[in-house]
């Protein structure tokens, strides 16, 4: 699947590709948030020791910057973007008019975590799957 870039979102990770030194296969601007999904294996490079080149970035783009390691493997990409949450199974399912759905199961105690605040996780999760590995839809069971 291909990803469509804005001016914005290209120039956006010049910069954060520039100053971390991580590659970067998604970005996403979401009001004063921009989402980088980086190459597996790039997360310590985006983030740096303490932390420094990721406060590098926001302080330049003056944004909130979020940083998710991406996979080819669907499961352990939506692992990775429900982080911090536990994520006990991941089961893809294909309707007849050819659907795509990922059922995860969380414990009960991770359902908040995993759907945060007003649903904002949730949204950002199957937003970056539908993007990056053609599922149309998550269910957090």
């Amino acid at each position: 699947m291909t990803v469509k870039l804005d001016t914005e979102g290209i120039r956006y990770i010049g910069i954060f590709e520039s100053l971390t030194g991580a590659d970067v296969k998604d970005c996403i601007l979401d009001n004063d948030r921009v989402i980088m999904v980086v190459k597996k294996g790039d997360m310590g490079l985006a983030i740096g020791k303490g932390g420094s080149n990721i406060n590098k970035v926001k302080k330049l783009l003056k944004k909130k910057i979020e940083v998710v390691e991406h996979s080819s493997d669907i499961k352990e990409f939506i692992e990775n973007l429900l982080r911090p949450a536990v994520v006990k199974s991941v089961e893809l399912l294909t309707t007849k008019d050819n659907k795509c759905y990922a059922y995860v199961e969380v414990p009960s105690k991770d359902k908040g975590i995993a759907i945060g605040k007003n649903g904002e996780k949730i949204k950002r999760v199957k937003l970056l799957v539908k993007r990056n590995q053609n599922i149309d839809n998550v269910i957090i069971k």
